[in-house]
């Protein structure tokens, strides 16, 4: 399916990359941005991955190979074609994921720092990432309504798994509002 002969290629050194179509653009495009931030999170998602093992390990593989299809969908400007496009089954296995994590956390009675443990501050940056994908994507016409949808559960999950690696949210760091007045 996927051919690379050679990396150094050489054809973006005047500032211009190819789309999956073979249209060139510049690199400052705003697809490539939204390719670029959607690349950026899966590496975050990746440094997370160092510290889970198991079944979140898996969960998260998912979610890495998920986001390349994502990035195969996005790199394709218009709709139909032979191409890749991400389907709605992705997501709805993200909705299902969050569910089962979040059935184990208890309640929240304020919003959560990014901290905690060293997995849950990871989990914590790789939403906030997640989350500028979600507005490079947004930003972008004609795009495939699913990679929205895919991006926004995927924030959401990784908000309940850096509850569930702060010790089932035992050890989330809350905000206390006013508290440094």
């Amino acid at each position: 399916m996927i051919r690379i002969d050679r990396v150094t290629t050489k054809g973006g050194d005047a500032g211009q990359t190819s789309l999956g179509d073979g249209t060139r653009v510049r690199k400052d495009d705003a697809r490539i941005a939204a390719i670029g931030a959607v690349d950026e999170a899966n590496a975050a998602i990746g440094l997370l991955r160092l510290h889970c093992e198991g079944e979140t390990d898996a969960m998260l593989a998912r979610v890495q190979n998920d986001m390349f299809d994502l990035g195969a969908d996005l790199c394709v400007p218009g709709e139909g074609g032979d191409r890749l496009r991400l389907t709605a089954a992705p997501t709805a296995r993200l909705e299902a994921e969050i569910a089962a994590i979040n059935a184990e956390l208890p309640e929240l009675r304020s919003f959560v720092l990014p901290g905690g443990t060293p997995a849950a501050a990871h989990a914590h940056m790789a939403r906030t990432i997640v989350r500028r994908a979600e507005r490079s994507v947004a930003a972008l016409e004609g795009v495939n309504g699913e990679l929205l949808r895919y991006l926004n559960r995927l924030s959401d999950l990784l908000f309940v798994l850096g509850r569930r690696l702060n010790g089932n949210g035992r050890d989330d760091v809350m905000w206390v509002p006013g508290a440094n007045r």
